[in-house]
């Protein structure tokens, strides 16, 4: 994995935890030569990590839609900045650029990318691990939720696997690193149309 994507919200969050979470990944990022993918921000915890790969010597690559660069939240001082037309370029792109992904905590776009990727992965549209940066817990609920869609019959055992999470960024590569695709070449039975 060269390159990791990171989700994450453009707000810092209630907590300065969050923050010191992003720095932390950042450190990871870079002492194992990953250059950063992410939204392009330069605020909240986008800026947060951005800065901070940046800081530490690293390569960070952003891509934003060009309504949001207009607004002034495009962040400037990165390695690489693509200016994109719409969000859909944006996703895209992103996920063409990476060979990893983790969602740091974040709001309703975070989530939106995260289960886009999964979906991708359970399909077999790409073979990439995708993980959780599940920071003081705050992805519990969701991990949560995913167990009882399992227990219900919605998801399979082996595409929640998809999802790998850990509070330790360290710890959180590691399992990327060790990530093997699920088979996808037959999840969906005829009993299942």
């Amino acid at each position: 994995m060269s390159a990791i994507c990171v989700y994450c919200g453009s707000s810092p969050g209630t907590s300065p935890v969050y923050a010191d979470s992003a720095r932390q990944l950042a450190a990871e990022l870079v002492a194992r030569g990953h250059e950063l993918v992410y939204g392009g921000g330069n605020v909240g915890l986008m800026g947060v990590i951005a800065d901070e790969v940046m800081r530490l010597g690293g390569r960070v690559t952003g891509v934003i839609p060009q309504a949001l660069m207009d607004k002034e939240v495009g962040h400037r001082g990165l390695t690489q900045l693509h200016v994109v037309a719409n969000m859909h370029e944006r996703k895209a792109l992103m996920a063409e650029l990476a060979q990893g992904f983790i969602a740091m905590p974040g709001g309703i776009g975070t989530l939106e990318e995260l289960f886009e990727v999964m979906t991708w992965s359970q399909l077999g549209f790409h073979h990439k691990p995708v993980g959780l940066l599940n920071t003081q817990g705050f992805y519990d609920g969701l991990i949560q939720f995913l167990q009882h869609t399992t227990e219900q019959g919605f998801l399979r055992p082996a595409h929640q696997a998809i999802l790998q999470a850990s509070a330790n960024p360290a710890q959180l590569l590691d399992l990327l690193a060790a990530y093997r695709p699920v088979d996808t070449r037959k999840w969906l039975q005829q009993s299942d149309l």
